[in-house]
């Protein structure tokens, strides 16, 4: 089934539920069209066939928050391709849900998926769930406050309306209303940006709380250009039936991680070990290749990476 959408008015008012488009700070290390032709699907990986590993359940068994055979993810479902909702309205998927349902499988839990804001998640992690699987990228600052397993790597990427008709630059968007999304990289980004221009061309950083709604933004010309992860800001472009497009390059490519407990190191090795696993078996690379991102792929999965790029 196409979810290309024909209409600005139509991406209106589906975005909540269809033009899901949710950001952490980075995304693919291909090219912003690579990334515009990610598969339009919204049915998951098919993980049942994963085995328990049970050296990694006593492990993640004995970890500081995990409770009644349960693996809670925090997860900001508005975020296509990483994490959204189903035509549905219900159903969480995208390549963090599959992963976390892998991870889960691997560490004989039950994947729980909690609905959060982004911005809420690293303040949560250990007390409203477990784990943070949201396309996070990890940073210095984010190191102080959680353990990260490293498992993907992205960039950023700009986006416009079909001909860019405010005739932006990505080198100088001074005067421009840049659509982000709340506590992301790229908001930090664009208040950096905005901080930078002269009094007589500033530019305006438009906070959302949801990534689909800052992409709606431009979309309905609220905004002049959004700021986002480049496989969901390609997501975003695919879903538009040619009414965004790309503007530039991929900006900033950077590791993101799954946020764990800061110090609970029995469930920092049962995760890291879980998700190398799922790297070596080649199931990791078939979630990334159902959902079109693999140009994001790592061969290795580290707790607290020293090289964040």
């Amino acid at each position: 089934m196409s979810l290309k959408f024909k209409s600005f008015a139509a991406l209106a008012l589906s975005a909540a539920m269809m033009f899901s488009v949710a950001a952490c700070g980075t995304t693919d290390s291909g090219d912003a069209k690579s990334d515009s032709k990610t598969k339009n699907t919204t049915v998951g990986y098919d993980v049942s066939t994963i085995k328990k590993d049970d050296e990694l359940a006593k492990l993640a068994a004995s970890a500081k928050t995990v409770k009644d055979g349960e693996l809670s993810v925090g997860m900001e479902l508005s975020y296509a391709p990483a994490e959204f909702y189903a035509e549905d309205g219900k159903t969480p998927v995208g390549y963090d849900v599959d992963m976390s349902k892998a991870i889960a499988q691997t560490l004989g839990l039950k994947p729980k998926i909690v609905s959060s804001m982004f911005d809420t998640i690293v303040p949560s992690i250990g007390s409203k769930y477990d784990l943070g699987i949201t396309a996070m990228t990890i940073t210095e600052e984010r190191l102080q406050s959680v353990d990260f397993v490293s498992y993907y790597r992205a960039g950023s990427t700009w986006a416009v309306q079909k001909g860019n008709p405010k005739k932006l630059d990505t080198s100088d968007m001074c005067g421009a209303k840049i659509a982000v999304q709340t506590g992301t990289v790229q908001e930090d980004e664009a208040n950096k940006i905005a901080k930078g221009c002269k009094a007589d061309k500033k530019a305006e950083v438009m906070s959302y709380k949801r990534q689909a709604e800052a992409a709606t933004a431009v979309a309905t010309g609220k905004a002049d250009v959004f700021y986002a992860d480049s496989p969901v800001a390609g997501y975003a472009i695919s879903q538009t039936d040619g009414q965004l497009e790309a503007l530039g390059d991929v900006e900033g490519v950077a590791k993101q991680g799954i946020a764990i407990k800061k110090g609970d190191q029995q469930l920092d090795e049962a995760v890291q070990k879980a998700v190398q696993k799922l790297m070596d078996d080649g199931t990791y690379m078939k979630i990334l290749k159902h959902w079109g991102v693999e140009s994001g792929a790592l061969d290795k999965a580290e707790i607290n990476p020293t090289d964040l790029n």
